[in-house]
C-alpha cells in the first residue's frame, strides 16, 4: 500500500497486518502514481530486532524496521528522522529533545494542560523537511509508545534540549553546542552518500532553527521559561486561553 508520510508518498511493503492498522491515517487516496520511497523489512531484519526484544509480535518487529527502512531513504528528499517530541502552538512547531526519562512527556504534557490551543504534532519520531531557510516538521505514524500525536505539519521554530535540574533556567545555545547535542538525536545512515547528506541537513537545521537548553523541573515555571523564551510571548497571559 501506498502512504502520504512527511509530504512523500511511501509504498511499504509489510507481510503483517500490524503496519496496516498503524498507518490506516495516512493511506493515500492515490494507489496508481509511482512512490518516492519503497520500504521494505527484510527476515533477517526482523530476526535481530526479535534478538533484542523477544517479547513483542512479529508484525510490530517488522513495523519498526519498515520505518528505519524508509528513514535511512528521506536524506535524499532533504528529509531527516529526529527523536523528538514536537508541539505546534499558533500554527507553529517546537521540538523538545533530550534522552529517555529527561521528561519530554511530562513536559509537553503541560504545554497542553496551560495552553489551549498547543497540540501534539508527534511525540516522539517526527521528521523534518529541512530547506535552505525553512524547517517542517512532519507527523507520522510511528509516535513513541504514549501514540501522541496527528497527521499535520507546521514549520519548527525551536529546538529544546532538556536537562533535569532542581532550579528551572534556559539558555540559548551556540551551534557547536547544538550540534553535539543534535547528533545523538539523529538517525545517521551508514551508507556514505546518505550520511553525507544527512549531516548536510543537521547543518542546515542547526543554522536555521535557534536552540536552547532548558534545566528543568515539572513546574509551571519550566513551561513559562520554554514557552516564553521559544515564542517570544508572556506565559501569564496566554495560559488557558487569557490574553
Amino acid at each position: 500500500m501506498i502512504y502520504k508520510i512527511a509530504g512523500l508518498r511511501i509504498e511499504i511493503k509489510n507481510e503483517y497486518a500490524y503496519t496496516d492498522r498503524f498507518c490506516a491515517k495516512y493511506l493515500s487516496d492515490d494507489q496508481t502514481s509511482p512512490p518516492d520511497i519503497v520500504a521494505t523489512a527484510s527476515k533477517d531484519e526482523i530476526d535481530e530486532e526479535r534478538a533484542g526484544a523477544p517479547q513483542f509480535s512479529d508484525g510490530y518487529l517488522e513495523n519498526i524496521c519498515l520505518y528505519r527502512s524508509m528513514c535511512l531513504q528521506m536524506p535524499q528528499f532533504d528529509r531527516m528522522l529526529l527523536h523528538a517530541a514536537v508541539l505546534e502552538y499558533e500554527g507553529k512547531a517546537y521540538a523538545f529533545l533530550g534522552r529517555s526519562g529527561t521528561g519530554k512527556s511530562t513536559h509537553t504534557g503541560l504545554w497542553l494542560k496551560y495552553l489551549d490551543s498547543a497540540k501534539i504534532v508527534n511525540g516522539d519520531k517526527p521528521i523534518l523537511s529541512i530547506g535552505e531557510k525553512d524547517v517542517i516538521a512532519y507527523g507520522t505514524p510511528w509516535m513513541g509508545k504514549e501514540g501522541r500525536g496527528e497527521n499535520t505539519q507546521a514549520p519548527l521554530m525551536g529546538l529544546c534540549f532538556l536537562q533535569q535540574a532542581k532550579e528551572n533556567s534556559i539558555r540559548r545555545l551556540t551551534p557547536t553546542e547544538t550540534a553535539a547535542k543534535l547528533f545523538l538525536q539523529i538517525l545517521l545512515p551508514t551508507e556514505a552518500v546518505a550520511a553525507e547528506k544527512t549531516l548536510e541537513l543537521a547543518d542546515k537545521l542547526i543554522q536555521n532553527v535557534p536552540a536552547w537548553l532548558l534545566c528543568c523541573d515539572i513546574s509551571d515555571e519550566a513551561v513559562r521559561c520554554s514557552f516564553e523564551s521559544m515564542t517570544g510571548q508572556s506565559f501569564a497571559q496566554k495560559r488557558n486561553g487569557e490574553e
